[in-house]
Formats: C-alpha cells, sequence, structure tokens
C-alpha cells in the first residue's frame, strides 16, 4: 500500500536545492559585489610601475667597475651586461633606452637602496640567496654565473681540467684573496696548491709571468677577458659553484615585479631575444640560440 503521507526523495531534494539556491544566490551576489567593491577600491598607482611611468625616467641603482657587468668605456660611458638590462626596461616603459637615471653604489649598498626607496630597482650582478630574499623580492635571473679556470693559450703546462686533476699536487692556481677560496679551489681540485693575490690584476700578472698555472675566476671575467685578448687566453673547460644573478625590487609590489619579469622573460624567450642575443654575445662571447617556435619551451 502507498503512504500518501510519504513525498518522494527526488520532490524532497530538489525542493532542498531550491532553498539552499535561493540563499546561495543571495551570498553569491553579496560575495560578488564584495569582490566588485574590492576591485574598484584597489588602487594600482600605488606600484612602482605607475610611479615610474608618472615620473617620466627609470631610476636604477648599479655599479660602475666590474666588466663586463656595469663600468665606464673609454668614453666615459655607462655599460656591461647589467646596463643593457636596465635599458632594455627603460626602453619597454618609454620606447626610449635613455631614459634611465643610474645610481651608482657598492654592493653593500644594494639592499638598503632599494629599502630606503632611493632607487627603482637594483640591476648589479646581485646573486640570488635565500637570506636576501627575506630582504628584498627576485626577478627571475638573466644569468647563470660560476668560477673556472683560465690559462694561457700558448703552451701551457696544462691545457685542460683533467689534465689539472690528473697531475694533483704539481698543480698551482692563482685567485684574488678570500677566506673561502682554497675551500672553492679544492671542491674541484682537491690537491691544488692555491696562491693567493690581492686584485685580480695581480693575479692575472702572475698568470701572464707564468708563475701559476690557472687563474680561478668567475666564468663571466674569464669570458669578458678572452673577448678582449683574442688567442691569449683559454677556458680549462671546467665550471662550479653556480649561482644566479637576478635584479631586486623592494618587497611588496606585485605588479611591478610582474612586470620587470615579463621584460625579462620576452627577452629570453619572446619579442626582445634579439637584444639579449646581442649582449650575450658582445659581452660573454656565448651565441645564443634562437627559441624554438610552437609549444612554449619553459612549460615543457
Amino acid at each position: 500500500m502507498t503512504n500518501r503521507n510519504h513525498k518522494p526523495l527526488t520532490s524532497l531534494a530538489r525542493r532542498g536545492l531550491m532553498g539552499l539556491g535561493a540563499a546561495g544566490a543571495a551570498a553569491g551576489a553579496t560575495l560578488f559585489g564584495t569582490r566588485t567593491a574590492n576591485a574598484q577600491t584597489f588602487d594600482t598607482s600605488g606600484s612602482k610601475l605607475y610611479q615610474v611611468l608618472n615620473r617620466g625616467h627609470l631610476i636604477v641603482g648599479t655599479g660602475s667597475t666590474n666588466p663586463p657587468w656595469h663600468f665606464e668605456d673609454e668614453t666615459g660611458q655607462l655599460v656591461g651586461m647589467d646596463i643593457d638590462m636596465a635599458r632594455l626596461l627603460a626602453r619597454n616603459l618609454f620606447d626610449d633606452e635613455t631614459k634611465v637615471e643610474f645610481v651608482l653604489q657598492g654592493s653593500d649598498a644594494r639592499i638598503p637602496s632599494l629599502i630606503t626607496d632611493r632607487v627603482d630597482i637594483v640591476v648589479q650582478w646581485m646573486t640570488i640567496t635565500p637570506g636576501r630574499a627575506q630582504q628584498v623580492e627576485f626577478t627571475i635571473p638573466y644569468y647563470r654565473e660560476g668560477v673556472g679556470l683560465m690559462v694561457m693559450a700558448n703552451n701551457p703546462k696544462y691545457a685542460t681540467f683533467d689534465e689539472m686533476l690528473a697531475a694533483g699536487s704539481d698543480v698551482r692556481v692563482g685567485a684574488m684573496q678570500n677566506v673561502f677560496i682554497e675551500q672553492w679551489v679544492r671542491m674541484a681540485l682537491p690537491e691544488a696548491r692555491v696562491d693567493q693575490f690581492d686584485s685580480p690584476d695581480t693575479t692575472l700578472q702572475a698568470l701572464n709571468a707564468r708563475r701559476i698555472d690557472a687563474y680561478l675566476a668567475d666564468q663571466a671575467a674569464m669570458r669578458w677577458l678572452m673577448q678582449q685578448n683574442p688567442g691569449r687566453y683559454l677556458d680549462s673547460g671546467y665550471g662550479w659553484k653556480p649561482n644566479s644573478y637576478a635584479s631586486a625590487v623592494r618587497p611588496g609590489d606585485p605588479i611591478w615585479l610582474n612586470w620587470v619579469n615579463t621584460v625579462y622573460k620576452e627577452a629570453m624567450m619572446g619579442v626582445d631575444f634579439a637584444h639579449l642575443q646581442a649582449s650575450y654575445r658582445k659581452w660573454f662571447g656565448i651565441e645564443l640560440p634562437t627559441p624554438l617556435v610552437g609549444f612554449p619551451q619553459e612549460f615543457a
């Protein structure tokens, strides 16, 4: 016998859903209204991006004494890889790469100049570290640095890294003074003897005079020296201690950070690739391959 007081479950479910739907619609309308209000009241003009655009030029913290990154050429013009990256930002902001003011500073001023808002961005061979990332926000890296061993091109005692490794304690490596330098050398050449010098120039002089067998240096500096002195020096063929160079901005401004990252990424993979390719060729002697057309490689 059918119980007339029993209502089908589908009817109850439908009524329940209808009831919830009305309440949900009201809640949804409230939520949508709140989101709309928030979107309307969010002031993007507080971002550094719009401050820079309104000012009419970009202010960049950088150095002036470290080729091939940032240094003065024979005419007194500030040039280098970091300078190229800064001018790329200015060109994308104003269609004019000259609309940039460079604030010259030492490496120890990079973070303070951002925190005090003296500069809009630091483009100064800045290594990404977790400690620094607690104080500033890093862009995507534009160069992977490391150390290597440079030897004389003409009749070196050891021409390759493998030869130096096999020679053990007979190898003499020169480097600029640093409390960690012996540790760095022995990460690659455990038995090598290490001579320390007071500057890169005196280290290079020791290599030229063949008082040392190899010169330990950043690979960018090695490439620059080989670019400036064709046929005089050779890379022994091994690099280690990788670290990433990036620009840095003041924390808490995702609009500005995202815009800079967009410019850098498109220089690596897109519309401004020719700019980055020319810079790598000029400062490092590296010929970057053109990104493949089709599926974006960075998501492969």
